[in-house]
């Protein structure tokens, strides 16, 4: 059988880029989008360096009518996608009382409705090879909520539950999808933290440390594999041991 193919979104920088890294080097085609399309074909050039099959796209999930271009661009290059890592995401926080419409609707937007989007136009595909993975990269703070995140909080919980719904409509077919919620992970969103609240965060994990985006893309890695066959529905927790 001819190599599976993983389209990954946000794949430029941190937990995406991480994905990108592991899975390729697992022997996955890989299907990479961004909004920033320099940042996404560098982390593409490094990954054929390294002798990897890679395709990249820009793609803003936020902007509905991209989706379906986008993803048909890359079933032309690769045939079809079999597993699809719904990382992209945004936060634009600020306390509920003055959160303005616009930042509320912007993280839905990319967070939630373009993961639905995105999964949506993979569907046919695996429904017709009756195979498929989908792992939506969803948040500690989605299960246990955070202050000040309201609009970021909302989307990561909205993914839990369409995982959930989706395991159920997709089983028959074959088709796993499941949700990774990392706790304090070290990436672009949190370098902008103070040393005290990012002490403050690994206090509070009993691992005392802070997650790597590759802790993140091991657990990807392992839910999209044959061997998580028989796993669906499910949020794995990749936090340290913050949220149990």
């Amino acid at each position: 059988m001819s190599k599976r193919t993983a389209l990954i979104t946000g794949a430029s920088r941190g937990i995406g880029k991480a994905c990108a890294e592991v899975l390729s080097l697992a022997g996955y085609r890989l299907v990479l989008t961004a909004r920033s399309i320099e940042k996404l074909q560098e982390v593409a050039s490094e990954i054929a360096g390294n002798g990897g099959e890679v395709f990249p796209l820009e793609l803003d999930l936020s902007t509905r009518d991209m989706i379906p271009d986008a993803i048909s661009r890359a079933i032309k290059e690769f045939g079809r996608i079999d597993i699809l890592v719904n990382n992209a995401g945004m936060t634009k926080d600020g306390l509920a009382v003055r959160m303005k419409p616009s930042d509320w609707q912007a993280v839905l937007d990319t967070n939630l409705s373009g993961a639905f989007y995105a999964t949506q136009q993979v569907l046919p595909g695996m429904m017709r090879e009756r195979w498929g993975r989908v792992v939506n990269i969803s948040s500690v703070v989605g299960e246990m909520g955070n202050p000040g995140q309201a609009n970021y909080v909302a989307s990561k919980a909205g993914l839990i539950g369409l995982t959930k719904s989706l395991a159920q409509e997709l089983g028959s077919r074959n088709i796993t999808v499941n949700a990774v919620a990392p706790g304090f992970i070290e990436t672009d969103m949190t370098h902008g933290l103070t040393p005290e609240l990012k002490q403050k965060m690994i206090d509070q994990t009993p691992l005392r440390r802070i997650g790597t985006p590759q802790d993140v893309a091991a657990a990807v890695k392992f839910l999209v594999s044959e061997e998580a066959g028989f796993i669906t529905g499910h949020v794995l927790d990749v936090n340290g041991g913050i949220y149990m």
